[in-house]
């Protein structure tokens, strides 16, 4: 079975420490995106503006890999605290497509960078 690691150009600012994305036959595996910006600094705003912010990186990893919000299978969805989840879920709503992939959501003692979520995902390809 081929494995290819792979990066969004857009993102470079962490591609040091991982890669965005691996891809076997068939399906791609997302990293992890915290809303971060192309310089690798943490957006302005609050759980709604970062939530959107995940949700953007992750494209610009699907574009990479070939692949699009519509062929997602399945997200995990990473908060800091629960109470954010009915404002992430306004943006992630707004921001997906329909029909919405399977998800699954939990609260996180701590995420790197004090960040308030983090997103990854699986993709067909």
């Amino acid at each position: 079975m081929s494995v290819e690691k792979l990066n969004a150009p857009e993102l470079r600012a962490v591609d040091h420490i991982l890669s965005h994305a691996t891809k076997v036959p068939g399906l791609v595996f997302l990293s992890g995106q915290t809303p971060v910006d192309g310089t690798g600094k943490v957006v302005p705003g609050g759980i709604k503006e970062h939530t959107a912010q995940c949700i953007e990186n992750l494209g610009k990893v699907l574009a990479a890999a070939g692949s699009s919000w519509e062929k997602v299978v399945k997200v995990n969805v990473f908060l800091d605290d629960m109470d954010n989840f009915a404002a992430m879920n306004e943006v992630y709503e707004k921001l997906l497509p329909v029909p919405k992939p399977a998800r699954s959501c939990i609260q996180a003692a701590k995420l790197p960078l004090g960040v308030d979520v983090e997103i990854e995902a699986i993709a067909a390809v």
